[in-house]
């Protein structure tokens, strides 16, 4: 099966090279196996967060140290604070990716910051100096509001066009009915909205677009009066969380199809398509359900859905509810579609599955970075027998882990998986409050890429506990060359 794999991403990029809608000479790479061969990572950028922490310091985007030969590694070596409080900088993307390759004039330049609470959106410029990048321009969210009713912007993608997309999650009070799709152009000016009149999701979340099938997909968290207060489960039945996907013709933005996931489906957030811009199939973490849903293209044109994983709930001791769901945050594909991760936040474990046979993920590694039910709290596993048990998490360079992992991050040869661990402030209060106290922790596990297997790197620990305005909560990342979470293929 990986021969098959292979040779279709080979056969993509012979397409792509050929003149099949890229060539050489714009950003990123013309396929995604020429992108596990790129460069080796030396720096990362990862956004920080003070807000809704008590201490009244602006957010800030840091830049990591992940070159072992350097005599700075695993240290921040620059801060870039933001010019307000009260932000939540919280997932980025590029101004520009692969899927701008075939345009010469195109340059992966600006990082884009939506600030999630706040409405803001920074824009970062990396390439005067890659490790000291710098503001270049704020898009108010005055401005966005004013010209397209959004607010709470979430997660932001490259077009081919030069444009901009970002996913907003509701309007300026906080309803999940006012949300919708964010346009801006290759100068960051507000253009408008991406989706027909009438066509928006009932909620928002992340979104991937697949044009060789002319399609995008978008899931759905919640609405933001709703979890910007923290989670509480009687919203889920009060229906102020999602469990649905969206599917829309791209570009032009019909809304096509909903899928309802149902139970086995709530609150779907992280989406990704497999990499190969051929392939019709990906996936959606879904955090309450703590499944990994398939969706796929149908002989008729239209698109269905299927649990691909499980993870059990652990009956549990001296906990809020007397099952704890394993809660899956975030994921990810590797470059050549041979590998999905992903991360239980409550539960404390990062996984490994081998999807060459997406139907059927084999889970491959599993590694133990933190959690509830880690041994030192007061928190237990009751088993079948009635026996309590904990789970053994290491210490790094003699720092017991924090919180559980939940942001991560691939090179682009597959070999190294980044991990952090703050979610979102309201929500690390209320699951983790040794978190705002003491901040997060940034990781970096191995893995085996030949047979499966992860292992955690002792030599690197970024420890935000001792930051210079105090304990910051560190989220998502991003290589300035692209990663598999912000690169998409046409």
């Amino acid at each position: 099966m990986a021969a098959t794999v292979e040779a279709e991403h080979v056969a993509a990029s012979a397409a792509a090279e050929g003149g099949g809608g890229c060539c050489k000479g714009g950003p990123g790479y013309a396929s995604p196996v020429e992108a596990m061969g790129g460069p080796i990572e030396a720096i990362i950028y990862v956004t920080c967060v003070y807000s809704g922490t008590g201490r009244k310091k602006p957010d800030y985007l840091a830049t990591v140290d992940v070159d072992p030969t350097s005599p700075n590694y695993s240290k921040i070596i620059h801060r870039l604070p933001v010019p307000f409080l009260d932000d939540e900088l919280h997932h980025s993307g590029w101004n520009a990716c692969s899927s701008c390759h075939g345009d010469a004039s195109a340059d992966r330049r600006f990082l884009i910051l939506p600030s999630l609470v706040s409405g803001r959106i920074y824009v970062v410029d990396t390439k005067g100096n890659p490790k000291a990048p710098s503001l270049h321009k704020v898009v108010e969210p005055e401005d966005i509001i004013q010209k397209t009713g959004l607010a709470y912007p979430h997660t932001s993608h490259c077009l081919a066009s030069g444009d901009i997309m970002v996913s907003c999650l509701g309007d300026k009070d906080g309803n999940a009915e006012g949300n919708g799709f964010l346009l801006l152009d290759s100068n960051f000016n507000v253009k408008g909205r991406w989706e027909k009149p009438g066509h928006s999701p009932l909620f928002g979340y992340d979104f991937w677009y697949q044009p060789r099938h002319k399609t995008m997909i978008s899931s759905s968290w919640g609405a933001p009066a709703a979890f910007t207060q923290g989670f509480n489960p009687q919203h889920v039945s009060d229906g102020l969380y999602g469990r649905h996907l969206y599917v829309y013709s791209w570009p032009d933005g019909e809304l096509k199809q909903t899928m309802d996931l149902g139970n086995t489906g709530l609150i779907p957030l992280e989406i990704r398509f497999l990499h190969n811009p051929s392939r019709d199939i990906g996936y959606v973490g879904c955090a309450l359900s703590s499944t990994m849903v398939r969706f796929f293209k149908t002989p008729d044109g239209s698109w269905n859905h299927e649990v691909a994983v499980t993870v059990q709930p652990l009956k549990v001791k001296n906990w809020i509810l007397p099952e704890m769901p394993g809660l899956i945050t975030d994921f990810l594909i590797s470059l050549d579609d041979r590998y999905l991760y992903f991360a239980n936040w409550l539960h404390g474990d990062l996984r490994q599955y081998n999807i060459e046979n997406p139907q059927k993920p084999v889970l491959t590694g599993q590694v133990w970075v933190g959690g509830l039910v880690q041994k030192g709290t007061n928190v237990f596993i009751e088993t079948e027998d009635g026996k309590e048990l904990q789970h053994e998490v290491p210490e790094i360079q003699g720092n017991r882990l924090r919180g559980g992992p939940q942001m991560i991050q691939l090179s682009l040869d597959g070999k190294r998986l980044y991990v952090t661990n703050s979610l979102f402030s309201p929500w690390d209060r209320q699951f983790y409050p040794e978190l705002i106290e003491k901040g997060s922790h940034m990781l970096q596990i191995d893995v085996d890429t030949e047979n499966g297997g992860l292992k955690i790197n002792p030599n690197f620990f970024v420890d935000f506990a001792s930051e210079p305005e105090g304990p910051s909560l560190a989220h998502e990342m991003r290589y300035p060359g692209g990663d598999c979470t912000s690169d998409i293929w046409i």
